[in-house]
């Protein structure tokens, strides 16, 4: 009798449900201690670029603040010597009325340019990470070209993992005519070097007539165009495995479409290789970017980049001035490190071969 009561008693307990796949996976990134600090730097360096976009920080850059090349804070005002300045003479001036018949008139003058004289702006010796050739402040300077690369490099990223994973898709899922076509396109864009159509595609693009107007759109439009193909064969690959079987099968048995099987059921599990290529994407984007203004064919110079700053330190760091360099490249190293920690431990934590792994 106990016996059919405890099994009438389970049978009307809820139904435990099964932990989702992001759930999962999030449970296992918080175990990575790596993962956690890099995606925390990469969150403060979005917090920083959002209010660098809505003009709460470094959004007077432009501004001469301080001296010439003004050096960091740590390093001390630069010696009167080296400013140029040009010490007055001290003393009563020389009567030379005798010489020069105007000389009487130089005091009434004097007193009258007063009163049109303006007051220059004090600007400040040392900056906290330094001024620029233009007395522009460094850390403004970094901030504002932090926002600029890293925006070039996310949505040039995104538009190639659109490009790769969409084209990817169809070409392994279908097969056939499909197929063929794609990896005609394919070949067409590998058969030449990925440097030499980003330059091919900037000097097109980059023209008066062009009809894109030179920007960060244009950067973005062409590290797009030559990023997909990467990713198109990598998910390629991966539909092509997983199109036959049997929980795809069991989707088309109950009457899911074509779609659904597609981006519904076999999408999310390979999302882990579309998320480590995106990664890498991004921080190659970065680099080329980077490239790309340093020769003067990325953002034009009313902006300013990364590879913009280090343009210009190439050559104040002959004369010595190094804050310039040392700015762009330290932002630069701090973020591309910790986003790739980040992405290698999400991708760990999607991987579907460690789903079951506690």
């Amino acid at each position: 009798m106990s016996a059919v009561l405890s099994s009438k008693a389970e049978a009307t307990l809820p139904a435990e449900r099964s932990e989702g796949v992001w759930h999962a996976a999030w449970r296992r990134f918080k175990r990575d201690r790596v993962g956690v600090v890099s995606m925390g730097v990469v969150l403060a360096f979005i917090v920083l670029i959002v209010l660098s976009g809505l003009g709460v920080v470094a959004a007077h850059w432009q501004d001469e603040v301080g001296v010439a090349n003004a050096p960091p804070t740590v390093v001390g005002p630069k010696p009167p010597e080296a400013t140029g300045a040009i010490e007055q003479p001290k003393g009563p001036n020389v009567d030379i009325s005798d010489i020069d018949p105007l000389a009487p008139r130089y005091g009434e003058w004097a007193e009258r340019a007063k009163q049109y004289a303006t007051t220059a702006a004090h600007k400040a010796e040392t900056l906290p990470f330094g001024g620029d050739r233009l007395g522009r402040d460094v850390l403004d300077k970094v901030i504002k070209g932090t926002q600029v690369s890293v925006a070039v490099g996310v949505m040039a990223a995104l538009l190639a993992t659109l490009m790769g994973t969409l084209l990817g898709a169809l070409s392994g899922f279908f097969g056939g005519k499909v197929g063929d076509f794609l990896e005609w396109l394919y070949t067409v864009f590998t058969a030449i070097p990925d440097i030499l159509l980003i330059f091919a595609l900037a000097a097109v693009l980059n023209r008066a007539d062009a009809v894109l107007p030179r920007g960060i759109w244009t950067v973005v439009v062409i590290l797009g165009l030559v990023g997909w193909t990467g990713l198109y064969r990598q998910v390629r690959a991966e539909f092509m495995k997983h199109r036959s079987r049997e929980y795809v099968r069991a989707a088309d048995a109950i009457g899911a479409s074509t779609g659904a099987r597609m981006f519904r059921h076999i999408l999310p599990n390979v999302s882990h290789v579309i998320l480590v290529r995106m990664s890498l994407l991004v921080v190659g984007f970065i680099k080329s970017e980077v490239i790309l203004s340093y020769l003067g064919l990325g953002v034009p110079v009313d902006q300013v980049s990364w590879g913009t700053m280090l343009a210009e330190a190439q050559s104040e760091l002959i004369l010595g001035y190094w804050w310039q360099l040392a700015a762009a490249t330290l932002f630069m190293a701090v973020f591309v490190t910790a986003f790739s920690l980040m992405a290698d431990a999400w991708r760990d934590a999607l991987d579907p071969k460690l789903r079951g792994a506690e």
